[in-house]
């Protein structure tokens, strides 16, 4: 299963990487994160906070996206918000038109009212989307926004060094792991079989820092084909305002699941760690085999004992909440 993206000698000319963070398509990456219903221990929690935070004017967002196929005018790489919005707003009236059906294609039960009449290009269904984006960005990204800054602003310089000394093809192979580029063709792993031709449009590379999954790409006419990838530390994001590593990694894992962790630094039996838990030996069991599904710990057998010991993902994820 692969995306594989055929260059013209002209579009590897034309590949950029966006100078700075698109805050809707960022917003897309966290709500489809938030929907995916993957990576549970480490994204549940969050998962089920923004879902309790997001306010009700955000609601028709999901009315837009009725299925797995989200309507392509959405996809906008504005760099403010502001910018974004009117980009939405300003998309032609066919596209809206075509992008609302091919959403609800293979939908059985019919659009709401409001997106019908986006649809037709009523001016209420536009504002009730314009207020719908503004609310969902306050709520999801607002808080981690000078982080998502900070983190775009390294893996923006981390690549410009790259193609500086080694150059654009280096630094395709290198975006993702499986990435291979070989006679003008870029192959990544992707669900499902798709080949685009660019034939001279060019490439923008859009780093994301919620989603985690397979890069996602927008072809719409008349514009470069932008492609998003997964580039952040695959944990969800803390506001800057947050507390140490205990008060960052609990929001994540959870108090008792968070505390385990950090004495894991150290390698503990299951007994110790219920005695400095406060737990009995069955909860140490069943979260000591969740931070392990996760790779987060090792455990060992060593005669009657049975020892855990955190891995290096798991030390790394302690040290970026704790940044």
């Amino acid at each position: 299963m692969a995306l594989r993206i055929r260059f013209t000698a002209e579009d590897f000319s034309r590949v950029r990487f966006a100078p700075r963070p698109a805050p809707l398509q960022e917003l897309n990456a966290a709500l489809m994160k938030m929907c995916s219903g993957d990576d549970e221990l480490l994204f549940e929690r969050w998962r089920r906070r923004l879902l309790r935070s997001l306010p009700r004017a955000a609601e028709p967002l999901g009315d837009l996206v009725p299925g797995t196929v989200a309507p392509g005018f959405l996809d906008v790489f504005s760099d403010t918000l502001e910018d974004g919005l009117e980009t939405v707003r300003a998309a032609r009236p066919e596209l809206v038109r075509s992008e609302i059906e091919r959403a609800y294609a293979r939908h059985a039960a019919p659009a709401p009212l409001w997106v019908r009449d986006l649809h037709r290009g009523d001016s209420d269904a536009w504002r009730l989307l314009h207020r719908a984006q503004q609310a969902a960005f306050e709520t999801a990204l607002r808080p981690v926004w000078p982080v998502v800054q900070d983190l775009h602003h390294a893996e923006f310089t981390r690549h410009a060094l790259t193609v500086a000394e080694h150059g654009i093809g280096t630094a395709l192979a290198g975006l993702l792991p499986g990435a291979r580029l070989r006679d003008g063709l870029w192959a990544l792993a992707a669900p499902g079989e798709r080949t685009v031709e660019l034939r001279g449009r060019g490439l923008v590379l859009v780093p994301t820092f919620h989603w985690t999954g397979h890069p996602l790409i927008a072809d719409l006419p008349g514009h470069p084909l932008f492609l998003t990838y997964p580039a952040g530390p695959g944990l969800p994001l803390v506001p800057p305002e947050a507390g140490g590593a205990g008060d960052a990694l609990a929001g994540v894992l959870g108090r008792t699941r968070c505390e385990m962790l950090l004495l894991l630094a150290r390698e503990h039996t299951t007994s110790d760690l219920a005695r400095r838990l406060g737990v009995s030996n069955a909860t140490v069991s069943a979260y000591t085999a969740a931070l392990r599904g996760a790779g987060l710990i090792t455990t060992v057998r060593a005669g009657r004992a049975v020892l855990h010991h955190r891995t290096a993902l798991g030390s790394l994820l302690v040290r970026q909440h704790a940044e």
